[in-house]
């Protein structure tokens, strides 16, 4: 008798792995890149040296990825996960940036440092677990979903501006905390909010009436009959394309040796700390939408990669690394749970990274283009929250909705209120800035305060009864 294959461990055939596998590269690639440009033109490097960069990060963000979905001994939590620069490091690193003393090398010493620590500290920060019964994870997944709501709607009204008027933003100290905060002086010009829609009632109904593997690529399918109509339209420009280089290789150190600070290390190993609960987030909303557990020792690997990954950005010449948000809603609206799918995605990521005609191709794809499809996937985050959360206990725990209430209401002061904490110490703020990371510690901190840490992991117990029971009715 053959054992059965849980469906994250199904190896599918190469091309549609690939196929699959493209579509999450698409979805992410505005992400990967905006970290790497900001800080360039931060540091006002030459377009030669950007370039650099944005490969090196391209490479990393596959090999990252490869180690998260497909494992290592101790390392990866093998779950479909892309990985990509976390954007909650922007803002220390351009204070390292605009330090004489710093710079570059100072910013990849502090990375490096961060890395190890982030792989020291894994089996410390997965104990928490217990922390997180259904009432605390459903709320953090869904303030995720919304956080990233707002970035696919931005998207689709227009998307980011040139790149020199991201990095004056950044470096003038403007308030950004995503993507979709950069003014476009083009945003939400009929067309555009035209051709998002369409993508998106392509998407709708291929997901309604398209079966098997046509409504597992739905979200490709719309971005490539997106992108074709922006070509004809003249709304896409394959001017880089036609001047990127077919090869580059990216070496390690290749900016010269990192310099160590110790006041920049620690900075940037509080944003590890900021990446790691924002990862545990994510992974537990992929185990919901995968039917995966997740135990400490699957969040210890996972953690680990984070650490890892970050580690291999500091020493190839990028930034630090976390699991990427945006590709979790796809899981969810392809119902694909691979981890296979996600590791030809990361091996998408190192060809880009090697290949930059590759890489200006798919940047080629507008911003309008991506709205509609962000709308569809970052709402399935949002959905998957409140699927989670209908399993609590609101009648005769009702204190529950205090939880969810106050923490969704802290997690949206980042996004409605960018200078909400203006005033408070400097280095407070990787942890103030991340609505994410705020929705998390009040709901851990409310739910000991109303259940204590006994109910709640007598409320998680008898949630996962119940969702067990109503799959066998």
């Amino acid at each position: 008798m053959t054992a059965t294959v849980h469906p994250v461990d199904e190896r599918l055939p190469a091309p549609r792995l690939l196929t699959l596998g493209l579509q999450h590269v698409l979805v992410m690639y505005a992400g990967a890149v905006a970290v790497p440009l900001i800080i360039g033109r931060a540091l006002k490097l030459s377009p030669e040296q950007v370039s650099a960069l944005i490969n090196a990060d391209l490479f990393a963000c596959g090999v990252a990825t490869l180690i998260q979905s497909l494992g290592l001994p101790g390392i990866g939590i093998r779950l479909p996960v892309m990985m990509g620069v976390t954007f909650a490091s922007v803002g220390p690193m351009l204070a390292m940036a605009n330090d004489p003393s710093l710079g570059l090398l100072g910013i990849y010493g502090a990375v490096i440092v961060a890395g190890v620590f982030g792989l020291l500290v894994a089996p410390f920060v997965s104990r928490l677990l217990r922390f997180f019964p259904p009432v605390v994870t459903g709320t953090i997944i869904l303030v995720i979903g919304i956080s990233l709501m707002r970035v696919g709607i931005n998207w689709a009204g227009g998307g980011l501006p040139t790149l020199k008027a991201m990095a004056e933003r950044m470096v003038n100290d403007a308030p950004v905390k995503e993507l979709g905060d950069f003014a476009n002086p083009g945003y939400g010009q009929p067309g555009g909010l035209a051709l998002a829609l369409f993508v998106l009632v392509v998407i709708l109904c291929l997901t309604k009436w398209g079966k098997g593997f046509l409504r597992n690529v739905a979200v490709l399918i719309g971005i490539v009959v997106g992108g074709a109509i922006a070509s004809l339209a003249g709304l896409m420009n394959f001017d880089k394309v036609a001047a990127a280089p077919w090869f580059d290789v990216v070496l390690p150190f290749a900016f010269g040796t990192p310099s160590f600070d110790l006041v920049s290390s620690l900075t940037m190993c509080l944003v590890m700390i900021v990446v790691m609960i924002e990862s545990t987030g994510m992974f537990l909303a992929l185990g919901e939408i995968t039917g995966k557990s997740v135990d400490r020792a699957a969040l210890t690997k996972g953690l680990r990669a984070d650490g890892l990954g970050t580690l291999i950005g500091g020493i190839f010449n990028t930034f630090p690394y976390t699991s990427f948000s945006q590709n979790v809603g796809l899981v969810g609206v392809t119902g694909v749970r691979s981890r296979f799918v996600t590791a030809a995605g990361g091996a998408i990521m190192i060809a880009l990274g090697l290949v930059p005609k590759l890489a200006a191709l798919v940047e080629a794809v507008p911003q309008v283009v991506l709205g509609g499809a962000g709308i569809v996937m970052f709402g399935m985050v949002a959905a998957t929250g409140v699927r989670i959360l209908s399993q609590v206990d609101f009648k005769s725990r009702p204190n529950n909705q205090f939880v969810v209430a106050i923490s969704v209401g802290f997690g949206m002061i980042p996004l409605v209120a960018p200078n909400f904490f203006k005033q408070l110490p400097h280095g407070l703020h990787p942890l103030l800035e991340s609505g994410i990371l705020l929705a998390a510690l009040v709901a851990i901190l409310l739910n000991l305060f109303f259940n204590g840490l006994g109910k709640a992991e007598e409320a998680e117990a008898e949630a996962a009864a119940g969702a067990a029971a109503s799959e066998h009715v």
